[in-house]
């Protein structure tokens, strides 16, 4: 792994200036995705490039909560922001228990065009999956993220996984193709005409087939979207004039279609290319909605046994008309979990309900004071009251009996 002191410096100039950054840190070291002699669509071009290569950023064994992300920058498949949407990331997703794999894919300016940008990010994401044991990751919680034309890329990852991109040679490639969840950061998804990056189509496809429509919309990942699409977490700008807002909508909306699983944020701000961004507190903004939808969904945690709850809330020995209850695992890698409180009264079934274990209370009250005018006042607590000197705590089990807490006013 790098020095933790060189990317510590780094991602503080991200913060500050996402595009005056360091030189790329990449991992000590890389791998091959093939081994010599058997990669697919090799060039004599390549042993000047290079092939492509995947670098390992794994979390000890200690500090690994499992999980996996294959990560490819963006660089309209004519290079690669090896660094703010490479290596930067790595190192976000490490600081959360997460190994992260960046991935140095084939380019269009090198020659290379599809399919060989998809065979290599299949063979990035089976050499994930066939090295599991040896990199203390679970096999069923490896994702894929992807920034620009990367995103792309992961996308074409999250639809066109069954697509044989390459003839299998090897045990890697009997391991699954199919990343159980996807992030597209500003992500190209149309090739269609009307909304794509033009680069970014004309590298992919080729000179030969840069201007061929059908080629064009057979590649566009909105069109390829189906019920086994994995989960996916989409982040854009309204701002951005390089890549078009359209093009994560489009791809939303079909998911939707499908039934799967989403979450999108465009933000009104905020220029193409931006990495994480720390230093905008509204557009940096948006690794810490991932990171929440991330640990809402379980993926920090792995197996997660949900609990059914139900009961009532009172305030002041009335029912609370109104208001919210959230769960706190006592584990942080487990989802927090929040419920309406309607007439004093909540519910959550065995697929919605806390993780099993310790976990702490807070209530949030809506009430209205009884004064002329009728202000409301909101009440946002974690004690049953101002005399409690710790916070609710209860031991979720299967079986609860129904919970009751009862407030009084502060």
């Amino acid at each position: 792994m790098p020095d933790p002191a060189r990317p510590a410096l780094s991602l503080f100039l991200t913060g500050l200036l996402p595009f005056l950054v360091p030189p790329c840190l990449e991992a000590e070291e890389s791998l091959p995705l093939w081994p010599d002699g058997n990669t697919p669509y090799a060039k004599e071009i390549d042993a000047e490039t290079g092939r492509p290569r995947l670098f390992p950023y794994p979390v000890s064994e200690e500090k690994a909560n499992g999980c996996a992300i294959v990560i490819t920058p963006g660089g309209g498949y004519g290079g690669l922001a090896a660094d703010h949407e490479g290596h930067q990331i790595a190192l976000w997703w490490n600081q959360r228990g997460v190994s992260a794999f960046v991935l140095h894919y084939r380019l269009g300016t090198q020659g290379h065009h599809y399919p060989t940008q998809l065979a290599d990010i299949q063979r990035a994401i089976r050499t994930v999956r066939a090295h599991s044991r040896e990199w203390h990751v679970d096999p069923d919680r490896i994702g894929v993220m992807g920034f620009s034309a990367g995103g792309h890329l992961a996308s074409m990852a999250a639809t066109l996984y069954d697509e044989p991109a390459y003839e299998p040679g090897d045990t890697i490639d009997e391991a699954s193709a199919r990343p159980d969840f996807a992030v597209l950061c500003y992500p190209v998804i149309s090739l269609d005409s009307a909304a794509t990056h033009r680069g970014s189509r004309r590298n992919l496809l080729g000179p030969e087939k840069a201007e061929d429509e059908n080629a064009a919309r057979a590649l566009s990942s909105e069109r390829n979207v189906t019920e086994d699409t994995p989960p996916t977490f989409l982040f854009h700008t309204d701002a951005d004039t390089a890549v078009k807002a359209e093009n994560p909508v489009a791809f939303y909306l079909a998911l939707r279609e499908h039934g799967v699983p989403a979450e999108m944020h465009i933000y009104q701000k905020g220029a193409h290319g931006v990495g994480l961004f720390l230093g905008d507190p509204v557009t940096g903004s948006w690794s810490k909605l991932l990171d929440t939808w991330m640990q809402s969904n379980g993926r920090y945690a792995g197996s997660v046994e949900r609990i059914p709850v139900s009961g009532t809330v009172t305030l002041d020995g009335l029912p609370v008309s109104w208001g919210r209850l959230t769960f706190h695992p006592e584990d942080a890698t487990q989802p927090v979990t929040s419920t309406w409180v309607r007439r004093g009264k909540f519910s959550l079934d065995n697929e919605e309900g806390p993780p099993r274990g310790r976990a702490s209370i807070s209530f949030t009250v809506s009430t209205w004071e009884a004064t002329e005018g009728k202000q409301e006042r909101v009440i946002q607590t974690d004690r049953l009251s101002r005399n409690d000197p710790e916070p609710v705590s209860i031991d979720i089990q299967p079986d609860i009996a129904p919970l009751s807490f009862d407030l009084l006013s502060p």
